[in-house]
């Protein structure tokens, strides 16, 4: 399994940024060729240090799934409509070991 977790900074308009988010965006990464899992969450801190706002994981079989997803024209639409969305944001990718 590869995993491409987002970040998003919080923004200054909670409720706005949600709306946008969870009616607009998260429909928009269903169409995403070789997705298949995602989760959504709002972190709280539990220690020292700051919590991301949302962090957003899109799972893919491998990563030449994922390399055919960021590759394809609907990743290209949700990106586009990542950059519309208030608040800033950290992606990252990874590997999911098996245990």
């Amino acid at each position: 399994m590869f995993r491409l977790t987002v970040q998003y900074d919080v923004p200054s308009d909670p409720a706005t940024f949600d709306t946008q988010y969870f009616s607009q965006h998260v429909p928009l990464c269903a169409s995403i060729p070789g997705l298949q899992a995602t989760t959504f969450s709002k972190p709280r801190v539990v220690g020292p240090g700051t919590a991301p706002y949302l962090v957003a994981e899109l799972d893919f079989e491998d990563v030449d799934s994922f390399k055919a997803a960021m590759a394809s024209p609907e990743m290209g639409a949700v990106a586009a409509d990542a950059d519309t969305l208030p608040a800033g944001r950290v992606m990252f990718t990874g590997q999911l070991s098996d245990g």
